[in-house]
Parts: C-alpha cells; structure tokens; sequence
C-alpha cells in the first residue's frame, strides 16, 4: 500500500516570493531581520522584530497589501477604506495581518529554562506517538535555546526537503537553471529532444523548442526527420524505493509536467509509466504543428558525434524551484534538486550518488551530519534519517546575513494558515498565522515539522519536532501545530 505524504492544498501559493531582509543592531551583533511585504506598507512591527511572511508578488498577496494599506495608512486619500477595485484579501488575511499587531505584545519564553517548562509538556502528548525528538536554535547567534535528543537521527519525512533545497542551493546558486535541448545531427536527418532533468518541463517549452527548430531545418519540411531522446543525464533505476506511487514519478531526466497525467500541478496524481517516451511523442506533435515531418516513432538514443544543439530552454531558476518545492511539498522537483547536485559534485545521478553529494555539501557547509542518512531527496523513503539538531542547522545558515543564495529554503517555507501545506492548518491558533513558516512531513506513523517563528522579542527562531508511532496523523499535526505556536507565545489551541 502506497505511504500517505502530506496532500498539498489546492489553494494559490507563491512559490516566486521574496522576503525582505534587514540587517540591526541588537545589543552590539548583528540580527536577521525579515519584515513582512514592502516598507510604504508601514508594517514593521517593532524594532527588532523579525517576520519572515513571504512576499506579496501574486493576486493573493496583492490582496493583503492592499487590505494592510487600508488598515495602516502611510498617506494619501485612503484612510480606513479599500481601495476601488482593490481584490479580495485571502480568507487568511485578517489572522496573518492581526499577527503582525500582537507579534511583540505577548509574554513567551524568553530563555532555555523557560522553554523547557514550556515545550516539555507538549512534547509528552500522546498525540505525538513513541518517540519525539526536538531542537530550537536562535539563527541570529546559532545557539540552541532547547533541545531533546537533538542529535537523534530519526525519519524526517519530507522535512528532509529543507537539507536538499540546501545543499541544492549551496552547490548550484540560486540562479542556475536546468537546460532541455534539441540537437540536430551532421547530416540534418535527426533531431534529439535531450533531456536535461527538469521535471517542469511543459507543453508550452516543447512548442517553443519545436519552433525554433523548425526553423533551423529550413527547407519546406517535406524532408522527414527522425526523433530521439536522450535521458542519459540521470543514471541508476528510474523508480524510487517507495514503488509506484502517485506522490512521484519515475525519476527521469526527460519528463512533461512531472509525468501527471491530469491537470493538476501539485499532489497526488496518476502518473505516466514512461515519462520521457510520453515527452518525446509530445514533442512529435508540436514538430508537425510547426511544419516538420517527423519519421517513425521517437526513440531512447544519444546524439550523434557531431550534433549541434539547435534549440534550449532553461527551467525557472533554482530559486524558485527550491521555493515551489519546499511550498508544495513537491517529491518530483525534491529529487530533481538532488540529482543536479550530483551532477554539480562529479558524483552518479542516481539516488546514491544524490546521497553523496548531498550529503557532502551539508558537510562543507559545516552543519552537523552525524547520523544522518539522506536516503533520498523527497523524504518518501522511510531509511532516510535525519536529526533535529542538523535541520535546525542548516536554517540558521539559510538565515545567514553573509550567505543569501541560501535564503529561498526560508522563503519557500509555508506560511502557517496561509500557503502551500500549511495553508489549512492553525486556522484555530490565535495570533500564529504569519509568524510561523515550516516544512511538514508525513509518513505512516511518523510527523515532523521544522521551521522558523518569531518570538515575542523579535527573534527568528529555527525549530525542528521530528516524531515517530503516531497512529492519529491528524492528531500528530496539531499536537506539532500546538509546539510551534508556543515558540510563539500564541495563546489558544489548534484545530
């Protein structure tokens, strides 16, 4: 029986966001600060506050600034109305907005001490299964505030996301882009679709690559053409541990919108049995939409010595494949990332040589990896082992002031009760939605959640809760739901 991960929402995310990062002085260091949307909002809500809210480029963010314009005028003739035209503000928006009015007026704790008598009865519930490990750290000064069994290596489920998108980020840059080309033999006679691993590949991005090389061929097109492909950037088996499983793919190095055969763009989905051989024949089509005769049936082939590459097109940035990745909880793009960190470290692309470069990058970022096994880059292999000390880690260097290439594992972060996988949860939690943004993660019998919060003090907390022998997923969440509003100093319960 397939293994139940988490079901991204069908609500809007935004995987292109930005946050807006300022560097202060508190009490003579230096302090991260994240402030939610722009700066002609008037939104900052005290000194020293940190908000890491996510950006407000899309529709739905559009909506909360201009619901926050209204509600915290900065000038102009709009006081206290909305404006005309203006859209509506996202089901959330209100509870993410109030938050940021509250962020520094609740008590909450402050110290080790007190963090101990306040997460230590939370840790107990039952809700929580047999073993629960848990580390929080302050990512301004890396200094772990509390922890228990820290260093446990324990299934991460997809929180193991967040060590991927990093290592992914660290190896590659957040501007490197995955390449598709079309090659074309010496002779003219061929053309190859060379898959460059990108699992967001589209309809769209063939229709552009068979346009232009149409127009390479030239002619009238009456001369046929034969059609390979090429999957040979990816090595090993194709199928991941897991089995068939509509949370994935085959892992391929050719595939059109992760090989869903639906409509859908996030989740669960049937999927094709041949991702590349279904990208090939598409590719077909649109060479005789543009004009080319296209031969016989596509098949699995290099090109030949001598082709020249005719046609590329480059996938989004890392950047926003790391955030759409860490929003939609996405297996498909997670093991994308791992692989082309294989590649960026001279290692196999295959899942054994993702495990050793990503692996490898984790080290050279001097995170502690001890005990930990990074089976594979989704997390849907339950051999996977990480401790809560090491994603703790790698967020306090995502935060980093001297390392922002690294900051899209933060931005891509759902932000609890308004996007990606969170979007549905803390509905209940007063005065949480906003200040908190974490990965999730969901096996049979194991829950995890890792993140950042703000305190009451302005600080950007990192948290890692990793547990294992729950029987009641929904009972797990919100007992992890209910451990990171109280970093918070949030009032209430979670539903």
């Amino acid at each position: 029986m397939a293994e139940p991960v988490e079901e991204p929402s069908n609500r809007p995310s935004d995987p292109w966001g930005r946050i807006k990062n300022l560097k202060s002085k508190r009490n003579g260091s230096n302090t991260w600060q994240v402030v939610a949307g722009s700066a002609v909002l008037g939104l900052v809500v005290a000194t020293g506050a940190v908000l890491a809210a996510g950006p407000w480029d899309n529709g739905q963010r559009k909506a909360e600034r201009q619901l926050a314009a209204a509600e915290h005028p900065t000038g102009g003739v709009h006081h206290g109305r909305r404006l005309p035209g203006a859209p509506e503000p996202a089901p959330s928006a209100p509870a993410v907005l109030g938050a940021l009015d509250t962020a520094v007026t609740r008590s909450a704790p402050q110290d080790p001490a007190s963090l101990r008598t306040a997460l230590a009865p939370l840790l107990a519930a039952p809700e929580l299964g047999t073993q629960v490990a848990a580390s929080v750290v302050d990512t301004a000064t890396g200094k772990q505030l509390y922890g228990r069994g820290a260093a446990t290596p324990m299934t991460p489920a997809s929180t193991v996301k967040i060590a991927t998108a990093v290592a992914a980020l660290s190896a590659l840059g957040p501007d490197h882009r995955i390449a598709t080309t079309v090659r074309l033999s010496e002779d003219g006679r061929t053309l190859t679709l060379v898959g460059g691993g990108d699992p967001t590949l589209d309809t769209a991005a063939l229709r552009s690559l068979a346009t232009t090389a149409a127009k390479a061929l030239g002619g009238d097109g009456e001369d046929p053409v034969r059609l390979a492909y090429d999957t040979s950037r990816y090595t090993g088996p194709v199928r991941h541990p897991i089995g068939k499983n509509p949370n994935i793919a085959p892992v391929t190095a050719l595939m059109v919108d992760e090989g869903r055969l639906d409509d859908s763009d996030r989740g669960p989905a049937e999927r094709s049995k041949d991702p590349a051989g279904d990208a090939a024949r598409a590719f077909a089509a649109e060479l005789t939409a543009a004009g080319v005769t296209v031969e016989g049936e596509p098949r699995a082939a290099r090109p030949a010595a001598g082709a020249r590459t005719v046609a590329t097109h480059r996938s989004a940035p890392l950047s926003a494949l790391v955030e759409r990745t860490l929003t939609n909880s996405d297996n498909d793009i997670a093991e994308a990332l791992a692989r082309q960190t294989a590649i960026a470290k001279g290692e196999s692309a295959d899942f054994a040589g993702a495990r050793r470069a990503v692996t490898t990058e984790l080290k050279k970022l001097q995170v502690p990896t001890a005990g930990a096994r990074l089976a594979d880059g989704s997390g849907l292999d339950r051999q996977g082992r990480v401790t809560p000390a090491l994603l703790t880690a790698l967020l306090a260097r995502a935060a980093d002031p001297e390392r922002p290439g690294l900051r899209p594992a933060l931005t891509g972060l759902p932000v609890a009760g308004f996007t990606g996988t969170l979007s549905t949860r803390y509905r209940d939690t007063t005065g949480t939605p906003g200040l908190i943004r974490a990965k999730t993660g969901t096996l049979t019998g194991v829950n995890s959640l890792a993140g950042t919060v703000v305190d009451p003090q302005g600080r950007l907390l990192a948290f890692a809760f990793l547990a294992s022998g729950s029987t009641a997923p929904a009972d797990a969440e919100a007992a992890l739901d209910t451990l990171a509003a109280a970093l918070t100093g949030a009032g209430g319960t979670t539903g």
